[in-house]
């Protein structure tokens, strides 16, 4: 049986999607109307992280997860409270503004620091889990600057399932054009892997498994240390929600190719 992980997932706050986003300018730059009312979910890709996390620790005795997450202290709080009850996990807080338009580079930064202060931190028993996209801000690039700033080289992308062997080798499925896999063997730790979807279902709520993670939960809340993330100095000259545009066309009797070719020259236009 192999040594016990330290799997840190980074994982943070995206308003609902089901909720109308309509950006607006403010005083700090570009944001989101009523932003501060907006219901809060997990980001999908990082929750799908925090579950394969979840499934490997407890395959592995003595292996524990913790869930760094950057956003404002006071909608992080509203957010554990659901959250969780989905898998057991400490967690690391940051109190600092998350949205679709704050840099990349400053939200790796801060997310690094944080892991480093990670007390009896030992990267050669780490995995680095997150999303391989963002519902906020699908940038791509937020997990692979926190790897780097840890000095981790071994990263996969848009990962769908990761197989770990007794002598700490794993096996990993990227995702790649056509529908197809890349396998790829690792010899051992630390990794960073931007999970996909994984395979595993949401986990349904656990009251008790709730009621452990908030022991833990709310004292790292009240000691969150304060980040300024901004927009790392890009300024936007606009933002909008796109237009849409519906052309409906009803026609009988036509071929597929036909069908296709008119298509065709309809995007062409």
């Amino acid at each position: 049986m192999g040594k016990p992980l330290n799997i840190i997932v980074c994982g943070s706050l995206v308003p609902d999607p089901l909720q109308t986003l309509e950006p607006v300018e403010t005083p700090q730059g570009p944001g989101l109307k009523n932003e501060q009312m907006l219901p809060s979910v997990l980001d999908p890709w990082a929750a799908c992280a925090l579950y394969e996390a979840a499934a490997l620790a407890k395959a592995r005795a003595g292996s524990k997860v913790t869930l760094v997450a950057l956003g404002p202290k006071a909608k992080l709080q509203q957010l554990m409270m659901t959250v969780a009850q989905k898998a057991p996990f400490q967690l690391v807080a940051v109190n600092a503004p998350a949205g679709g338009f704050t840099d990349a580079q400053e939200t790796a930064a801060e997310l690094a620091k944080a892991i480093q202060a990670i007390p009896g931190l030992d990267l050669s028993s780490t995995l680095l889990f997150g999303g391989c996209a963002s519902a906020s801000r699908d940038a791509g690039v937020t997990l692979q600057f926190v790897a780097e700033k840890l000095g981790i080289g071994e990263f996969f992308m848009a990962v769908d399932e990761l197989k770990l062997a007794d002598d700490d080798t794993f096996t990993v499925l990227e995702r790649v054009e056509g529908g197809q896999y890349q396998s790829s063997t690792c010899a051992g730790f630390p990794a960073a892997i931007g999970w996909a979807t994984g395979s595993l279902p949401e986990p349904p709520n656990n009251p008790q498994t709730g009621m452990m993670n908030m022991r833990g939960v709310m004292p790292a809340l009240m000691k969150a240390p304060a980040a300024n993330v901004g927009a790392g100095g890009i300024a936007y000259a606009k933002a909008e929600v796109p237009a849409a545009k519906r052309d409906t066309v009803v026609k009988k009797d036509m071929t597929a190719d036909a069908i296709a070719a008119e298509i065709v020259e309809w995007i062409k236009q």
